[in-house]
């Protein structure tokens, strides 16, 4: 069976064939850079990054562009709030995302580009609409797409214009000639700081948000690219608008294949700050090693609703350390190709080839976990090591992932034994066992001897 995916905007499952024979252009809407990264944003670049990687595992060369918004209100307001350039911000917000989807094991994409690095193109793609008769400029200043203007608007959410209505991000403005119009180009404020405003024909201002990710993927992808991804919150009225104003401006279809992952849940209850259940992905790591997290998001398929909760991180953290306690102890076999018309290898590509079906990928891992128990066989280990790797788990050496704890690495480890030995060595048993209580709960246990204290991950 060939690659088959499930594309939002033909609402069916379709084989996958690349515009160009063996190259895929895919573009990914990134963060909106003005704090850390919370799980939200995991659970999209997650399922991304597994698509990415399948891809090439599959053979395809990949062009990968994902965005990052680094000019919007939030961030304009974050800015003023701590008293700082908005390009300080913003690169202190970068370097700390990146720092934290390294941890949990996601590629870098080969190209993330910065909104402002491409006002000029935009600017020229809101001329052409303008041009066009697409757009136009309102009494407020502010530049605007004419959506009633565009016949196929609704065609990638399936909404008519006679459902629609102004929603939370298409705000009825006076400057606007229908409250369906949504903003191509915002004039500047007064209140607001030199350093968000860009020069151009309509005055100085800064882009809207929909017309950045239709300049910088087709300046990076071409008019016309493979797939388009992003969480399923973006489909209305982000990525509707992205094609209206794209397919507006080029006369051409934008994109072949559009993929959404789908919402993230925390205990079942959507993540809000107001619900004190809003977690950051650095949140997570003080408490769980990025593996695991990682393995914990691949257990649900990238467009089923994903629900987040400690009792499902422990979970996955015991899942995980018992295909690693099947790797300890095996020398894997030479790594050469991989063998796909082997029986295990065969059924996980079936599994990644159903739109990317991690689930049923980690069944057949499992599978394979069970065989190398029974046979000890370091071909099944080699197997099991670079089908995993596919993912982007079980590359690190079974006996120092096993002797890791939870948030501790082994020399955090061996600090708290060192710790306790002093304590034992001034008779303060009560803090000696208060250590050893607390590595036990990280699943850490302790082995005293003559020859002192060693410790395994239990």
């Amino acid at each position: 069976m060939s690659l088959q995916i499930y594309n939002s905007l033909t609402r069916r499952v379709e084989p996958f064939s690349p515009i160009e024979p063996g190259h895929v252009r895919m573009y990914v809407c990134g963060m909106t850079i003005y704090d850390l990264c919370h799980m939200g944003h995991a659970r999209m670049m997650m399922a991304f990054d597994v698509v990415y990687r399948w891809l090439q595992a599959s053979g395809y060369r990949v062009t990968y562009v994902r965005n990052i918004t680094d000019i919007e209100d939030k961030i304009i307001k974050r800015a003023v709030e701590r008293g700082i350039k908005i390009r300080a911000l913003t690169d202190e917000m970068i370097g700390a995302m990146r720092q934290d989807l390294a941890a949990i094991g996601t590629a870098p994409p080969t190209h993330e580009p910065r909104a402002t690095d491409y006002v000029p193109q935009m600017l020229a793609m809101i001329h052409t609409l303008q041009g066009k008769g697409l757009a136009y400029q309102g009494s407020s200043g502010d530049v605007n797409f004419a959506v009633r203007k565009f016949p196929d608007y609704g065609k990638l959410s399936g909404k008519s214009l006679d459902e629609l209505r102004a929603g939370e991000r298409v705000a009825v403005s006076e400057g606007k000639d229908d409250p369906l119009d949504f903003v191509l180009w915002k004039a500047a404020k007064p209140s607001e700081p030199a350093d968000a405003q860009f020069q151009s024909d309509y005055g100085p201002g800064r882009p809207g948000w929909h017309i950045e990710c239709s300049a910088m993927s087709c300046a990076l992808l071409g008019q016309t690219f493979d797939i388009h991804g992003g969480g399923m919150d973006l489909q209305f009225p982000h990525h509707e608008n992205e094609i209206a104003q794209s397919e507006g401006a080029l006369g051409k279809p934008f994109v072949k294949y559009w993929l959404h992952n789908g919402f993230l849940n925390v205990d079942n209850e959507k993540m809000s700050k107001s619900l004190g259940n809003f977690f950051t992905i650095r949140d997570v790591l003080k408490r769980y090693d990025g593996e695991t997290l990682r393995f914990f998001m691949l257990r649900t398929h990238y467009r089923s609703p994903f629900n987040f909760s400690d009792a499902h991180l422990d979970d996955a953290r015991t899942a995980l350390r018992r295909l690693y306690t099947s790797l300890d102890g095996v020398t894997p076999a030479p790594v050469g190709a991989l063998d796909w018309s082997a029986p295990a290898a065969r059924n996980f590509r079936a599994a990644m080839d159903d739109d990317f079906n991690t689930p049923a990928a980690l069944a057949v891992l499992f599978e394979l976990a069970n065989e190398l128990n029974r046979s000890r066989d370091p071909a099944v280990a080699a197997t099991l090591r670079q089908l995993g790797a596919t993912l982007g788990i079980l590359q690190q050496l079974p006996r120092a992932y096993l002797q890791c704890g939870a948030g501790l690495d082994a020399a955090a480890i061996e600090t708290q034994i060192a710790a306790r030995a002093r304590a034992k060595a001034a008779r303060d048993f009560a803090e000696a066992d208060r250590i050893r209580r607390e590595l036990a709960a990280l699943g850490i246990e302790l082995k005293d001897s003559p020859q002192g204290t060693t410790w395994v991950k239990a």
